[in-house]
């Protein structure tokens, strides 16, 4: 019975497990996905997470739930001699092994890209993980907390409450959004604190945010930003942040209480470095339309597959500059559904189909009431944008027992309100325990006194 090994679970990984449980047939071929987390992420949910409007748990969805006949293995692929068809297994704490296989499929999606500007690193987070919005939420919320016990006009309550978001893309400005719609709404909460005194700066390299929607569309979300005490800045790039303070190419500077680092993502650099299958300038495996790897010469590798933020897939509509599909997950799930019906093919005999999706529109949602959607010319702003973007991710979420915890989550909202309990405290579960431990006293040393010379030998 053929192997075939999913490395990565997210978005393509998760979906092409799942469809390829419903094509194949029982004992057609064995599948084993390998991924360090036992979940797949709905990223698009994130930024509600972020702002207190989903919970956590609600936004991702569990493997082992959901994966009746896949095997699961909760490590890292940290190699891949597909020469040998061979991968490298390295589970956390444990030596790594070998896992032989007949047909891999390369799903390891994306992560943040930075560039070396000094204290980047030291001092943002991304937004490519649920852990990471949930960080994002608790330190917001823990920042006014810590704000209003301070003096107004104190360095350090204007510090905590300046929020930078990097990045104006899609997910920078829906981030930006719902922080600035969190944040407005906890000042019903904090009396002590007035809304003049929260500043949200986002920085954009280019000349536009939002280059998915037209240019007019972008410019009312510029409008409807600012019309909320969200500042912009064009055409502006981080040139540091050391020690949390924000400096610019424009010279200005801002001391902030979180920087959210969201410019981009490249291909996940452990797996297309650790592998020898062919990859592409930018870092990504390059693949047929089909989602069948392909050397140099665009000879297809047997038995390499790739999909999603990982894979260079050609873009069959002619609508992106670079003739590849954009890494977003829209491409991803459709990528994976089709590759789980074109690796079935192949094992029957039977040739692949090209993978090809004409983007429809983009929705986004601008924090509690607000959103904008946009399809060709057709733009809709503010309230009625807002549904569809809830409508159409609510739907979107895999499997009915998430799509339900989500939409229950969204009704009690409407009626008791945001969550906005911070437990920032469970980054560092052990401390309270640690802080009253009981500990073994040190031994007493017992004092040796000087050995007696006899009256004779003196």
């Amino acid at each position: 019975m053929p192997k075939i090994l999913i490395v990565g679970g997210g978005y393509a990984g998760f979906y092409t497990a799942w469809k390829l449980e419903k094509h194949l047939r029982r004992g057609e071929a064995e599948v084993v996905m390998v991924d360090p987390l036992p979940y797949m992420t709905y990223l698009p949910f994130l930024p509600e997470v972020a702002a207190g409007s989903i919970e956590a748990r609600h936004t991702v969805v569990s493997h082992r739930r959901h994966l009746k006949r896949t095997k699961l293995i909760t490590a890292k692929v940290t190699g891949i001699d597909h020469a040998n068809k061979t991968a490298t297994i390295s589970p956390e704490g444990a030596e790594p092994y070998q896992l032989t296989y007949d047909h891999i499929v390369v799903t390891a999606g994306s992560v943040s890209r930075t560039f070396p500007i000094p204290g980047i690193a030291e001092n943002a987070v991304g937004l490519k993980s649920v852990e990471e919005a949930v960080y994002v939420r608790d330190t917001l919320i823990s920042n006014f907390e810590k704000a209003s016990a301070l003096p107004v006009g104190d360095p350090l309550r204007q510090r905590l409450l300046t929020t930078i978001v990097v990045g104006g893309g899609f997910a920078g400005i829906e981030t930006f959004a719902e922080l600035r719609s969190l944040a407005s709404s906890l000042l019903g909460k904090f009396e002590e604190i007035s809304f003049e005194e929260t500043q949200f700066h986002l920085i954009e390299a280019m000349g536009r945010i939002m280059p998915e929607v037209s240019l007019p569309t972008s410019e009312w979300v510029l409008k409807d930003l600012a019309r909320r005490g969200a500042n912009v800045h064009l055409e502006t790039q981080v040139t540091s942040a050391v020690d949390g303070v924000v400096e610019t190419s424009t010279g200005d500077t801002y001391p902030a209480g979180l920087i959210v680092w969201t410019a981009g993502v490249m291909a996940n650099p452990v797996v297309v470095r650790g592998g020898d299958l062919p990859t592409e300038p930018r870092g990504r495996i390059t693949t047929l339309a089909d989602l069948r790897v392909v050397d140099a010469d665009k000879n297809v590798v047997e038995g390499a597959w790739a999909a999603g933020d990982v894979a260079a897939v050609p873009d069959k509509t002619g609508g992106l500059p670079d003739g590849t599909c954009v890494p977003n997950a829209q491409h991803a799930v459709r990528q994976a559904k089709r590759l789980a019906k074109n690796l079935t093919a192949v094992l029957r005999g039977e040739q692949p189909v090209d993978y090809y999706h004409k983007n429809l529109g983009a929705v986004a949602g601008l924090g509690l009431y607000d959103g904008v959607f946009q399809s060709g010319k057709i733009a809709i702003k503010g309230f009625f944008a807002w549904v569809a973007h809830r409508g159409y991710h609510g739907l979107a979420m895999p499997t009915w027992e998430r799509k339900w915890r989500v939409l229950w989550g969204w009704w009690h909202n409407l009626w008791l309100g945001r969550d906005t309990v911070q437990l920032e405290a469970v980054q560092q579960p052990r401390a309270f325990f640690e802080a009253y431990a009981s500990r073994p006293k040190p031994p007493v040393e017992t004092a040796v006194e000087p050995e007696k010379v006899p009256a004779s030998a003196k």
